[in-house]
């Protein structure tokens, strides 16, 4: 497998209709989490930790910035965050494969220069149970 595009990292959210691409992303960012379940006691080996597997919480959380390049995913973005709603996501990591699943967008923060463009920066909190399909 070669370097792949930054670019190439989409995030489409459903509009109603179908999936729409969120324009003039520049940086994104996308990371997994798992919490883990303690059961040291006195009786661990060692005294080193214990932990239970299987058994913490996952979640997916997605970061990302750019300049709104069209009205209808900046429509798409703003009514689903001041809904408090899920929405549901495809992630599409190129050469890679499509995450998809339910996020509710948990921060939404314009920001701008006086000499320069508007800006924003949402993040994304997975919801529900994450699927992935391998790219073909």
């Amino acid at each position: 497998m070669t370097a792949q595009k930054g670019k190439d990292l989409l995030l489409k959210l459903h509009n109603g209709s179908g999936y729409e691409t969120v324009a003039g992303l520049r940086s994104k960012r996308l990371a997994f989490n798992a919490e883990t379940v303690d059961i040291t006691d006195s009786e661990s080996a060692g005294r080193w930790r214990e932990l239970l597997g299987g058994a913490g919480i996952q979640r997916a959380s997605m970061t990302a910035s750019g300049i709104f390049k069209d009205q209808a995913s900046d429509a798409t973005v703003r009514s689903a965050f001041f809904a408090g709603a899920l929405v549901e996501a495809q992630i599409v990591i190129p050469d890679f494969g499509t995450l998809a699943g339910p996020f509710q967008i948990s921060a939404l923060e314009y920001s701008g220069q006086h000499n320069g463009e508007v800006t924003f920066e949402i993040v994304l909190e997975s919801g529900g149970a994450i699927t992935f399909g391998a790219a073909a």
